[in-house]
């Protein structure tokens, strides 16, 4: 589809299976929509399934013939994880907000930042929804960008400590400061609508997942979908089970009093006890996680009138962490409708700045870092947005990032068969409740701790480095390699 022209958020879904089909059967491809080549896939795509580049695993070389058949040109590019994808002359340019770097946007029109803005240092609040945002500048005429009109990152951060220095001299929120840098790009209103674009297919992707009438995953696994069965069983009250009631903690009316020996424990007997599934906070962030990665694993649902995209938050393989953790905030936490807009902005974009420092300090790569590296940053970004939400200070926010990331610490990469099935769907569920818990105990300190952030990020890329690679992403070793597929 990119050989084609389309982006993965602009293309038209329902067409991407049917394209492929013709592709493979009239053996063309429309370079940029435009000029048709031949394309056979059997000859054209080769896999080197023992070599790897030596600059990144996921490594991509394109080569490009003439008529006659000889060699015209040649590039290489790397899948460093989140959907972002470098060649040697582009993989500095992703890091503008933590280098203080500069962006050449000459041949990006739609950039229409006025000098003035780039100068102003004014701190902005986080948008207030509620009211119509003036743009400031004049964004009805594009306006093209040369060299010396490079746009640099108001607030440039590259660790956990800088970020935390920024937040103290300049009195801003983590969010506040990476939408004060998202302004020297692209208005307000735009900053605000695309953060809420992203939610909404966040959304859309948890609730395909749940209304799917699938009952398998597709491929060899048979993986059986269970989001749909979750919460059908969730929605009629099947929960409560012997008397215990789902509702809040404190509501204890309905929990019978114990039974002295109702049930004696001897030796060689097994006790029966009625099966109590009383714990809906964590049936409910467990099912949204597990809605969206089922449908990352199914590559969309056909039987859904609208096929939905995933957001790599940070990864596809780490997709449900993060809307796991934002839904439930949502539909069960978040004090007002009115509020919802304004917390859905805060909590993306607190969670985008932990993953820029995961992705300069270490990587976001499960074929670099193993899982660490994407579900275990899903779970600290997820745990320091939730902090922040819930009235969490920058310290806090930044311990409970710390701790997300120190207990998924050598976290393997080691998918049977190299789908993104086992373990990986249920590893999201379990690193959303995990976020949750670490954000408590966050929020129940006073933000000093013995470990920071950063450490922790330093040492998840050592143990990237030393772990072995049969552990990241090659299918070679662990549950590949011990779990039978028939």
């Amino acid at each position: 589809m990119g050989l084609e022209g389309e982006t993965p958020e602009g293309v038209d879904t329902h067409s991407i299976i049917p394209r492929v089909e013709t592709m493979y059967k009239d053996k063309t491809l429309n370079l940029n929509g435009h000029h048709s080549i031949p394309f056979v896939p059997d000859k054209h795509l080769i896999f080197h399934f023992r070599e790897s580049l030596p600059q990144h695993p996921n490594g991509m070389r394109f080569s490009a013939y003439d008529g006659k058949g000889d060699l015209i040109a040649t590039n290489e590019f790397f899948s460093i994880g989140g959907g972002f994808v470098v060649n040697e002359e582009t993989k500095l340019a992703e890091n503008a907000y933590y280098k203080d770097a500069r962006v050449d946007h000459a041949q990006d029109i739609t950039i229409s930042a006025a000098a003035e803005e780039v100068a102003s240092h004014a701190p902005p609040p986080l948008p207030d929804l509620s009211t119509p945002i003036e743009p400031t500048s004049d964004s009805s005429v594009p306006v093209a960008k040369t060299q010396s009109d490079s746009i640099v990152a108001a607030l440039p951060f590259y660790d956990a400590e800088s970020l935390l220095r920024i937040c103290e001299t300049e009195n801003l929120s983590i969010a506040q400061v990476v939408f004060r840098n998202e302004l020297q790009w692209r208005s307000a209103e735009e900053v605000a609508e695309r953060t809420l674009k992203l939610w909404d297919v966040m959304n859309c992707s948890i609730q395909n997942g749940i209304a799917s009438e699938e009952e398998y995953l597709p491929g060899q696994l048979r993986v059986r979908r269970r989001a749909p069965a979750l919460h059908k069983r969730l929605m009629a009250g099947i929960a409560d089970y012997a008397g215990f009631s789902s509702g809040p903690v404190g509501n204890t009316g309905n929990v019978p009093k114990p039974v002295p020996n109702s049930t004696k424990i001897t030796r060689g007997a097994v006790p029966s006890r009625p099966a109590r599934r009383n714990l809906p906070a964590l049936d409910w962030i467990s099912l949204y996680a597990l809605a969206v990665n089922e449908e990352n694993a199914a590559g969309g649902n056909d039987s859904i009138e609208t096929l939905c995209r995933v957001v790599t938050a940070p990864t596809n393989g780490a997709a449900g962490t993060i809307p796991a953790v934002l839904k439930y905030y949502l539909e069960f936490i978040c004090p007002s409708r009115a509020q919802m807009e304004q917390d859905i902005i805060e909590f993306m974009l607190t969670a985008a700045a932990i993953g820029m420092l995961y992705k300069r300090g270490a990587s976001i790569s499960a074929a670099e870092m193993g899982c660490q590296g994407e579900v275990g940053v899903a779970c600290s970004m997820a745990a320091a947005a939730f902090t922040a939400v819930m009235g969490g200070t920058v310290e806090q926010i930044e311990n409970a990032a710390e701790i997300g990331m120190e207990h998924n610490l050598g976290l393997t990469c080691d998918p049977p068969m190299g789908l993104v099935v086992i373990p990986c769907i249920e590893r999201n569920a379990l690193a959303a409740v995990k976020a949750v818990t670490a954000a408590q105990l966050a929020l129940n300190g006073d933000g000093s701790h013995r470990v920071t952030l950063d450490q922790v990020i330093a040492t998840m890329r050592q143990t990237g480095i030393d772990m072995m690679s049969k552990y990241k992403e090659t299918s070679e070793g662990g549950l590949a390699v011990n779990v039978p597929v028939c």
